[in-house]
């Protein structure tokens, strides 16, 4: 399939409902609103393919950048093809949910989040953050430096509530996914959750959200889901 043609899919499964919920959370035109489940038959199609992913990537349409992400081959990309990619993430549902998501299945993944953490740009930040969000609750523990992961905690815990808005919400899912998905830690981001407390962040036109890692955690043990890992990063 070529580019005009996985084009013309995405846009026959558009639909008005979805495309107002991205719109609600930051998409803007061009987009058709696919939903994600509603990709996988052309995904199963295509299988990866770089290439194609890049045409898709550059067209700005959100919905041909979050499929690109799903038909992507990270091993084949390079840490300024990440840049790039980050460049184009114009709001989290791509900086999170797709170029993070990528980065997470590469060897440079940590590398490359940690320059994110650094950078002190709201969406590279969030993307850096969701990044080890989705690689501690997919790889082994042993891959992970505990001292490391421990002194990120700290980071958080010291500048949460000082941080931008997108980044707060990934810093707060991150203390989640260590104290459910990273056992050595467990009790630490425990800690950290109950001292951060709710975390304020403000959304556009609408109440502020108050984010609770404490709860999130024990609901997740309570279900039994302490050590969580999940099989695939993608879907």
């Amino acid at each position: 399939m070529n580019l005009e043609m996985v084009m013309q899919e995405l846009e026959a499964l558009g639909k008005e409902r979805t495309k107002k919920i991205y719109g609600s959370n930051g998409a803007h035109e061009p987009l058709f609103g696919v939903a994600t489940g509603n990709m996988k038959p052309i995904a199963k199609k295509i299988k990866k393919n770089q290439p194609l992913a890049e045409q898709l990537y550059t067209t700005g349409n959100y919905d041909a950048m979050y499929f690109a992400g799903v038909i992507a081959d990270p091993e084949s990309m390079t840490e300024a093809d990440f840049e790039r990619w980050m460049d184009g993430a114009y709001f989290y549902m791509l900086s999170d949910f797709v170029v993070a998501v990528t980065l997470a299945e590469t060897d440079i993944a940590q590398e490359v989040a940690d320059k994110w953490i650094a950078s002190g740009e709201e969406l590279r930040m969030s993307a850096g953050w969701s990044c080890y969000c989705w690689l501690l609750g997919n790889r082994p523990d042993s891959e992970f430096s505990e001292s490391k992961i421990a002194n990120m905690l700290e980071i958080v815990k010291n500048t949460i509530h000082v941080s931008p808005e997108r980044t707060k919400y990934a810093m707060s899912n991150f203390i989640y996914t260590v104290g459910v998905s990273y056992l050595p830690l467990h009790v630490k981001a425990v800690e950290t959750a109950k001292a951060v407390g709710p975390v304020e962040v403000n959304r556009d036109k609408a109440k502020s959200k108050f984010l609770l890692a404490s709860e999130n955690i024990q609901k997740a043990v309570d279900r039994g889901q302490h050590g969580f890992k999940r099989k695939y990063v993608r879907c």
